[in-house]
């Protein structure tokens, strides 16, 4: 989610560490394709829903990035610990990088545009140089509001723990080969999922509104990410729950934020419309 900006990478060194964790990862998921059963898909499904759908699109993206709606502390809580079961970083590493991604999208500074290359802005501007992962510090001032949650301090600091607490439990359930599908291959389609949203999405598909960036709406990373791939609606209206304006545009963390609204679970949505965009265009 990051380009040259200094505070987030130094493009001289090569983050061995998580080059090694993505390389295990990855072996692990063809593995996992030799021990297929119908309970290791149904798991790696459930847990992908969780951890991506849950965790990143309607967590660390629609709500601790962007505050598109309002829950329960308790459940802002839960969708970050979804969010860290993906190893893409904790909640303020995730939130900051993501909001100055916003701020310099598609410019010098923007983390992971693919004006560096398409390869940079999908996993090249992780695995080359100081994503800052664990500099909670550094990161925090770009995500103040969370910063101020001790919780969210020592989820950014140890991220990790949630993964590993989850590879134990699967371990202890159904073995080696659920591991391999709960977390190998769920994780490893899950990076390349969001990733999509960084490097396909500023490349290929369609520009409903004349951003000052590059991003697309692709409608099959929007079915891969939860509505994620609806990226230049989003562009357009960052901070709406919605990203998914048309009735075509699937949009299932959308759906999902409508059913907490419906339970009086969710509160204080914030929802845009193609009506309402097109109508502020002619009033311009």
């Amino acid at each position: 989610m990051t380009s040259t900006s200094t505070a987030i990478r130094d493009s001289s060194d090569t983050n061995w560490l998580t080059a090694i964790v993505l390389a295990v990862l990855h072996v692990g998921a063809i593995a996992a394709l030799f021990t297929f059963s119908w309970r290791n898909l149904a798991v790696a499904v459930f847990l992908y829903w969780v951890a991506t759908g849950l965790g990143i699109s309607l967590g660390y993206h629609r709500l601790h990035t962007h505050r598109s709606y309002k829950v329960p502390l308790y459940l802002e809580y839960f969708f970050a610990i979804c969010g860290a079961m993906t190893l893409e970083g904790g909640p303020i590493f995730w939130v900051a990088t993501h909001r100055i991604h916003h701020q310099k999208s598609d410019r010098p500074g923007d983390p992971h545009s693919p004006r560096e290359g398409a390869w940079w802005s999908h996993a090249g501007w992780i695995l080359q140089g100081e994503t800052s992962h664990n500099r909670t510090s550094k990161m925090a001032k770009y995500a103040p509001d969370l910063a101020k949650h001790r919780f969210y301090v020592w989820l950014n600091d140890y991220h990790w723990i949630p993964i590993v607490a989850l590879t134990a439990l699967l371990f202890a359930i159904g073995g080696l080969s659920m591991v391999l599908w709960g977390v190998c291959l769920r994780v490893v389609v899950g990076l390349h999922a969001t990733w999509l949203v960084n490097s396909a999405t500023h490349m290929w598909g369609s520009r409903r509104f004349a951003t000052s960036d590059d991003s697309r709406n692709n409608w099959w990373v929007a079915l891969i990410t939860f509505g994620e791939g609806w990226h230049n609606n989003h562009h357009a209206y960052p901070a709406s729950a919605r990203h998914g304006l048309a009735w075509y545009e699937f949009d299932l963390s959308w759906i999902e934020i409508k059913l907490l609204k419906f339970f009086g679970i969710a509160k204080s949505i914030r929802a845009a419309s193609v009506r309402a965009r097109l109508h502020d265009r002619e009033a311009a």
